[in-house]
């Protein structure tokens, strides 16, 4: 694949950005170790471009917690609905982020705050009651945590050229996912089939690579990885959530601590959730021939 087929993934912006790169990295010299370096500093900055949505909501929290005074007029929950609304404008008329991502954060919108209405109602973590702009017990900015992963997700695909070796049919996926996401909510009532639902992921994705171009190399990695990579990233996160108070979990009723590592296996399921949403957008890609 040529430079300017990748390029017409990029929306107008991050094309403006790409080739300011290009040309600054191509003025030095290709020893090996700088050649190195050069991957390693454009891997960070493009996950950092892609995690750009859920950082400056991670910011919000942070700001609304530390700095916005209690009992002011416009309730915290509210201020932070607003922030998000704002924050997703901005990404699209600013061209950041293109239409047809779009229609996948909003279905991480919807499958997200479904099941934060279910999980408030059985009490597996709770919100505070402040403000008018929710769903029952549940804040509107909630929606907008899921859609920064979709964000993610989305961008990741477009800035890495993502492409898969041996990637599983989509229907069956799709099943998975279906019933990965039905356990959610069935584990409060019959046996909880969460294990087994990791192993089938394990089953299904083992033989699946993952291939991304960073700038002059393409990385190759099993996408098992990739998924638990994604997993202990939003695990991370939310120790900043819950840190803020924006949530906060039965255990951490009398004081903060840490949320439990075990929630990465939740996270690890929401990962193939979120692969096939984002897969209807793009769908998956052999990888490329070597260019010439």
């Amino acid at each position: 694949m040529t430079r300017s087929s990748i390029v017409a993934r990029f929306t107008p912006v991050e094309q403006r950005i790409d080739d300011a790169a290009h040309r600054l990295l191509e003025r030095f010299p290709r020893s090996r170790a700088w050649a190195v370096g050069v991957e390693f500093l454009v891997f960070g900055a493009k996950q950092a471009w892609a995690c750009l949505f859920g950082a400056l909501l991670l910011v919000a929290l942070l700001a609304a917690h530390f700095l916005y005074p209690d009992g002011a007029a416009l309730a915290r929950n509210d201020l932070l609905t607003i922030v998000a609304v704002v924050l997703q404008i901005v990404m699209l008329v600013a061209r950041l982020e293109t239409f047809g991502e779009l229609r996948v954060i909003l279905l991480f919108h919807l499958v997200g705050t479904v099941m934060e209405l279910f999980k408030t109602d059985v009490g597996s973590w709770i919100y505070a009651s402040e403000g008018v702009l929710r769903v029952g017990a549940v804040p509107l900015f909630t929606g907008f945590m899921y859609g920064a992963v979709g964000s993610y997700m989305v961008r990741v695909f477009r800035l890495f050229e993502l492409r898969f070796d041996r990637y599983p049919r989509r229907w069956i996926t799709a099943i998975l996912a279906a019933a990965i996401y039905v356990n959610f909510f069935s584990h409060h009532y019959i046996v909880d089939f969460r294990a087994l639902l990791i192993a089938a992921i394990l089953v299904l994705y083992w033989p699946t690579a993952l291939e991304a171009r960073v700038f002059r190399v393409r990385l190759r990695l099993p996408i098992l990885v990739a998924f638990l990579g994604v997993a202990v990233f939003i695990w991370i996160a939310e120790q900043v959530g819950t840190g803020t108070a924006t949530w906060t979990y039965p255990s951490q009723a009398d004081g903060w601590q840490p949320v439990s590592v075990a929630k990465v296996g939740s996270w690890f399921l929401l990962m193939m959730i979120s692969v096939v949403l984002v897969t209807w957008v793009y769908p998956p890609e052999p990888p490329d021939l070597p260019d010439d």
